[in-house]
């Protein structure tokens, strides 16, 4: 099988897993949603102890993802800074600005709402991951834009950094169809524990 090829299978098996993920997440989104994402915020408190003045990456939800919004609560009660996510173009890292409860958001690529391009600019010390799917080994399945794998391999060269994947525990695989360029996870952080891979 030559490169090419391999990279063609790795990318279909990728879309399937990616079709099966988003029905389980689905699912486990209807079925406990709300409580769920109470019990990632304890259990992201708890394993992670994020330090006072120290800057988390949140994000907010699509679909069916889990809710970040009562983690971002604890991060703020505590005395941490939350940013979100920004979209600075295809195949591009994210950059990050700060974003402070009740602060308008705007609208941008691919469903997602950010702090406007005004707003500060920061690196996390800790980001918080969304994802379709996730195993043991501490891969994860995105939506296949490469964002996160390319922004944690910035900040990775730059200095120590901890990505923590959120997800319902329903959205745990046996094994993430994986690339080269496929970032690793830290912690992996569902309704039912928090753990090192």
């Amino acid at each position: 099988m030559t490169e090419s090829q391999d990279g063609e299978s790795i990318a279909e098996a990728k879309r399937a897993a990616r079709r099966e993920a988003q029905a389980a997440r689905k699912a486990a989104h209807a079925e406990n949603g709300v409580q769920a994402a109470i019990e990632v915020s304890l259990k992201v408190m708890a394993a992670l102890d994020p330090p006072k003045k120290s800057t988390v990456s949140a994000f907010l939800p699509i679909g069916s993802e889990l809710d970040t919004a009562p983690l971002m609560q604890a991060l703020w009660a505590r005395g941490c800074r939350v940013a979100l996510p920004c979209v600075e173009g295809k195949d591009r890292p994210l950059t990050f600005r700060l974003y402070r409860q009740g602060d308008a958001l705007v609208e941008e690529p691919f469903g997602t709402r950010a702090p406007a391009p005004e707003v500060e600019a920061v690196e996390p010390d800790i980001l918080l991951v969304p994802m379709l799917a996730f195993d043991r080994a501490g891969y994860r399945l995105g939506y296949g834009g490469g964002f996160y794998d390319r922004t944690l391999e910035r900040l990775r060269g730059r200095r120590r950094v901890i990505a923590a994947g959120v997800a319902y525990a329903a959205q745990e695989v046996a094994a993430v169809p994986r690339e080269a360029t496929d970032q690793p996870l830290d912690w992996i952080v569902t309704e039912r524990k928090a753990f090192r891979p």
